[in-house]
């Protein structure tokens, strides 16, 4: 295994990683007081009033010059990508536990290389399958349960669920965007992708009626907002910031570990903040998933 010289371009790789997973964990400690949707909401109005005046300053005041194809994308993967896909995934830290879904959250990475496969015209190597295998059986090992122990078999399965689905649109929607990134303007487009998630979780609010209900629940003084706002500043807003600057100046397979790193940050604070249990389970299939993170992207040569 080779990683070669911890650069400047790693070490921001895992700074992303720390926030992420920090974030993750705050969003969790920050309770049931709002609704994933509500709570999905409100993260990404405070990113898109960050993000709005960055784009201003780096790229200037002009937009993008995008075809028509690319605005479709832009707002499509804002949608799925950001509204949906960030739901599904605060939904899943309902019911599993910032731990378990941090461990189903690996599949990412191999989501995002099956689906370059598949729209991109790239290929699995050898290693990658069984990074891939790796993965799943670290997953696994992590979310089996004989009998009914501290979550409900159902509950359990419509977790897990969620997180991979909400992984898989994610990996799908920077698939889809990856064309779209070459061209200028970059933070625009970032932020533009973002502002389309947020419209369309309102529009979705307004179609079912539900305007005065999220209102009210989000004008609650009495809810963690510290927590709730920190956390979408680390997690949306300074993670991007890094997430960038890691693929960037590092290596990107190297750099796509080191994000990956944010499950492992997860279960560990996860257990030390959240008091959630640290099995040798949860300990070993985390271990198995990471390695196989390493694997599949190709970090290890077998």
């Amino acid at each position: 295994m080779s990683l070669g010289f911890f650069g400047i371009g790693e070490f921001y790789a895992l700074i992303c990683a720390v926030l992420w997973g920090t974030a993750v964990v705050l969003f969790k400690y920050s309770g049931d007081g709002l609704s994933a949707n509500n709570l999905n909401l409100v993260k990404n109005i405070i990113s898109v009033g960050l993000f709005f005046p960055t784009a201003m300053i780096i790229d200037g005041l002009a937009l993008p010059n995008l075809s028509t194809r690319d605005w479709i994308i832009v707002i499509a993967t804002g949608y799925f990508g950001i509204a949906v896909a960030d739901t599904w995934y605060l939904q899943a830290l309902r019911y599993l536990g910032a731990g378990r879904t941090a461990i189903v959250a690996s599949l990412y990475s191999p989501f995002v290389v099956i689906l370059s496969i598949v729209f991109l015209g790239e290929y699995l190597q050898i290693w990658q399958w069984l990074g891939f295998v790796l993965v799943l059986l670290g997953i696994l090992i992590v979310v089996y349960q004989r009998h009914y122990q501290d979550i409900e078999q159902s509950i359990l399965l419509r977790g897990i669920t969620l997180a991979a689905c909400s992984v898989f649109l994610t990996a799908a929607g920077v698939v889809a965007m990856k064309p779209v990134l070459a061209n200028d303007g970059f933070f625009w487009i970032v932020t533009l992708r973002l502002f389309a998630g947020v419209l369309g979780m309102l529009a979705f609010i307004v179609i079912r009626g539900n305007m005065r209900e999220t209102i009210k629940a989000i004008s609650n003084r009495d809810l963690p907002w510290r927590i709730i706002i920190m956390a979408s500043i680390l997690g949306t807003y300074l993670a991007m910031f890094f997430w960038l600057a890691g693929f960037k100046y590092a290596n990107a397979s190297v750099a796509s570990v080191l994000n990956e790193t944010a499950n492992i940050f997860i279960v560990l604070m996860a257990w030390l903040f959240l008091k959630e249990s640290l099995t040798k389970r949860k300990i070993v299939g985390a271990l198995i998933t990471f390695t196989g993170v390493i694997v599949f992207l190709g970090v290890v040569n077998v």
